[in-house]
C-alpha cells in the first residue's frame, strides 16, 4: 500500500502487481530519485534542435568519419563565412592561409580537403606549405593559379576528418 498526499492529508492507494510483474497504482512522482520510466523519456528526449552549436563535446567531435572542421571563407581579407570548430583564418599575403581550429585534434594525421574558385573555368592548385605546417591545431595552405602562382581567390573552403 502507498500514501498519496492530498492537499495537507494523505490517501491510502492500492498497488497492484500482476502475474507479468506490471507494477500499477503508483504515479512517476511516487517513484523514488533515481528511477526513470518511459513516459519521462519520452517527455525528456534529447532532440538536435536542442543541443546549441557550442555544446560539442570532445566525445561528440572524435566520432569517426565526421568533419572534425571545416570553413568557407573569402581569400583576400579571410573574413570567414560559415565554419565548424574554426576560430580565425590568419592572411599571410596573396594565397597564403593559416586555417587555425578552435578546438584542436586529436593529432595531425588527419585528411584534408581544399578547394578555392573565383568564378570562370580557370583551375587552382591547392597545396600545404609544408608537412610542419600541418599540425593538430592549424593547418597553413596556398592558393595557387594553373601558372603556379599564388594568387587570392573568392571562395576557398577547407575540411578535416580523422
Amino acid at each position: 500500500m502507498a500514501l498519496e498526499k492530498t492537499g495537507q492529508s494523505f490517501k491510502t492507494m492500492a498497488i497492484t502487481i500482476n502475474g507479468n510483474g506490471t507494477l500499477t497504482g503508483v504515479s512517476v512522482g511516487g517513484l523514488p530519485d533515481g528511477i526513470v520510466d518511459t513516459d519521462m523519456l519520452a517527455a525528456n528526449a534529447v532532440a538536435t534542435a536542442k543541443i546549441a552549436d557550442d555544446a560539442i563535446t570532445d566525445a561528440k567531435q572524435n566520432l569517426s568519419g565526421t568533419a572534425k572542421a571545416w570553413v568557407n571563407f573569402a581569400a583576400g581579407d579571410a573574413s570567414i563565412r560559415d565554419n565548424f570548430n574554426v576560430s580565425s583564418v590568419t592572411d599571410h599575403g596573396t594565397g597564403d592561409y593559416t586555417v587555425n581550429f578552435s578546438s584542436a585534434l586529436a593529432d595531425n594525421d588527419y585528411a584534408w580537403f581544399v578547394s578555392a574558385g573565383r568564378g570562370g573555368n580557370q583551375g587552382v592548385i591547392i597545396a600545404v606549405q609544408d608537412t610542419t605546417d600541418m599540425t593538430s591545431s592549424a593547418f597553413r595552405l596556398t592558393t595557387r593559379n594553373t601558372s603556379n602562382n599564388k594568387e587570392d581567390f573568392t571562395h576557398v573552403c577547407a575540411g578535416f576528418f580523422r
